[in-house]
């Protein structure tokens, strides 16, 4: 058999395919965050529009007026002045699930946002209508019911022909487009959809799309403009019916801040700005309001924190009171050893393909604040209540030993002998195998439990390893109680909480609003009526209260270190709904605070004769 050349037979490597491209898409599209479609459209309107030599250009999210006019049908649409498509282009880039009009690359355009993001949320279809050097063209990209398949639709012609794209009349040309542009209409899951109304808990619904790219946004380019439709449900004309130019965060930012600055971290920039304490009043909800984090990232927002988990991340920055009025932003710095890229639904960073070391850049920004916000923090604090609770930990000195918990390590003339072998905490249950070493009798993993303990901390053996003992100490903890009405406390932060524990500054933060406080603190007004008792009963009512709170967070940082208790182990114990649990039993702190207000302003009993 004669053989054949490379260039007679099949070629070298056979190009892989998707089988199931919709289990694909819907797959893809269920990573998105709700409201991605949003940014993905926009980002390719900026695109299209800095493809023009002069990078000019506006960006309008509005109502398509033409679809109104012709069945009162609310349909969002998106409409840029940028370079345009034909229809052959359309077909191209729209219908090829990784193919996009501008240069695709790891830090840049994947060429499948819209179409993940976009299409799935809207099976009735997206509308591309595009003008290029004049002459106008139509795509309709949809949901096939029939198939179960995305792609772009038949247009059918007057004469009985069809294809996949047709030139368009002007007539449906928007004003704001010239020779250039596009305009791209969500028709939703079906015909009478109102795509103009937000998606189900979105924040601001009445102006969502203004508040969302406010939020994605850091800035926009300087020679891109754009603007979003607010009233839309009121008749045109009105003066509540018009567009919005949006700025995203940046601009706002700088013009609500009292002060602001750069910190350099380790591999990122932290932006860092201090509101106004009007700043609240400022925003209407068209922008995020202080007490927020996030990451930057070629002008835009990923990874936004806000509400309580923007003041636990704020707070873990060392920004632990007044943290309503600070925004940090951090910049992760491109290039040499690291290759920052947003994940494939860009709800993401990726630096060097691991997530974002937001703990290492937490303890570096402590290390590195700024006396500005160092300031603010101290002028905050202020507010808080200062109660001297030394007797908390004179009482706790008389038990140190029961939070020293025991553990051994291996010494080579360690005086000890420690049995290295078996299951750690929770293993396979052994027959019963007594020892004796001294005068001490050990059962070897008897009944139903494992072993307790690490592989060092339990069995000293007549055959092991020479080990020493070692005693954990008892951190001294800070302790702050955090008011509302004080300022010290922002809701929703601890919200129906008791308390939080902050590991990296050893602080405790006791809601001093919370009922179980309250309602202990009021059960005994009743019974001290007196006027001068009041600060004396909250006084103490906190003390045995906090008591609780330190030992609980000190018996969980003695765990660490333990082969059963892993960080995230421990962080659930002191996790607030673990810190609340701790103050639920009150018989025994019932009858501490009875002891203790007799002692101050006499018993019950005299009290009441």
């Amino acid at each position: 058999m004669c053989a054949l050349s490379r260039s007679e037979g099949p070629q070298e490597t056979y190009p892989m395919k998707v089988k199931n491209m919709t289990f694909m898409i819907d797959r893809l599209h269920a990573d998105c965050a709700p409201l991605q479609f949003v940014r993905e459209l926009t980002q390719n309107s900026i695109e299209a529009i800095q493809s023009l030599p002069d990078k000019k250009g506006e960006i309008i999210w509005d109502v398509d007026w033409n679809k109104y006019a012709l069945s009162r049908a609310y349909k969002l649409t998106i409409i840029d002045t940028g370079i345009g498509m034909t229809g052959a282009e359309m077909v191209e880039y729209i219908n090829s699930l990784s193919s996009s009009v501008h240069e695709q690359s790891v830090e840049g355009n994947y060429g499948i946002g819209a179409k993940i993001a976009a299409v799935p949320r809207n099976k009735a279809g997206l509308i591309y209508l595009s003008w290029k050097d004049g002459i106008g063209y139509m795509v309709h990209i949809w949901h096939d019911p029939d198939t179960n398949e995305y792609g772009v639709r038949k247009i059918y012609r007057e004469d009985g022909s069809a294809e996949y794209w047709t030139i368009i009349d002007n007539t449906l040309k928007p004003k704001e487009i010239d020779d250039h542009g596009t305009m791209v209409i969500l028709l939703g899951n079906d015909i009478d959809e109102n795509t103009m109304q937000a998606p189900p808990e979105t924040p601001a619904p009445t102006f969502w799309v203004l508040r969302y790219l406010n939020a994605r946004y850091f800035k926009f380019p300087k020679s891109v403009a754009v603007k979003a439709r607010e009233g839309w449900e009121r008749p045109q004309g009105d003066q509540y019916n018009f567009l919005r130019t949006v700025t995203g965060m940046k601009p706002w930012l700088d013009e609500n801040s009292l002060l602001s600055g750069i910190v350099g971290l380790n591999g990122a920039k932290a932006h860092w700005w201090i509101l106004k304490e009007s700043e609240e009043t400022g925003t209407h909800g068209r922008y995020v309001g202080g007490g927020h984090i996030a990451a930057l990232y070629k002008d835009e927002l990923y990874e936004m924190q806000t509400g309580r988990a923007g003041a636990a991340t704020l707070q873990a920055f060392g920004v632990i009171f007044g943290y309503k009025r600070v925004v940090i932003y951090l910049e992760p710095i491109n290039g040499n050893q690291n290759q920052l890229a947003s994940n494939t639904s860009r709800t993401a960073l990726l630096l060097n393909g691991e997530p974002l070391p937001w703990s290492d850049w937490a303890a570096e920004f402590r290390e590195k604040m700024p006396y500005e916000i160092k300031r603010h923090i101290e002028e905050m604090s202020a507010s808080t209540v200062k109660e001297d609770h030394q007797s908390i930990w004179e009482r706790l000195k008389q038990i140190s030993d029961l939070f020293k918990l025991s553990r051994y390590r291996p010494m080579k003339t360690g005086p000890l002998i420690v049995d290295d072998q078996g299951p750690p905490v929770g293993g396979i249950s052994k027959e019963t195998d007594k020892r004796k070493t001294g005068n001490r009798t050990f059962n070897k993993g008897g009944g139903q439990g494992g072993r307790a303990g690490d592989i060092y901390a339990l069995f000293q053996a007549t055959q092991g390893i020479n080990a020493e003992q070692i005693r954990s100490t008892i951190p001294q903890l800070r302790v702050e109680w955090i008011f509302e009405d004080k300022g010290t406390r922002n809701p929703p932060d601890l919200e129906d909480r008791a308390a939080k524990f902050l590991p990296e500054q050893l602080l405790i933060l006791i809601n001093g609003d919370f009922r179980i406080f309250t309602d202990m603190i009021e059960r005994w007004n009743k019974k001290y009526p007196s006027p001068g008792a009041r600060s004396v009963i909250q006084s103490v009512v906190h003390e045995w209260f906090e008591q609780q709170l330190i030992e609980a967070v000190i018996g969980a940082l003695a765990l660490k270190g333990s082969s059963q208790w892993t960080t995230q182990d421990v962080a659930k114990v002191w996790s607030e709904e673990a810190l609340t649990s701790v103050v639920l039993p009150r018989y025994h702190i019932d009858v501490s605070i009875k002891r203790a207000l007799g002692a101050k302003l006499g018993s019950l009993k005299e009290v009441v004769t």
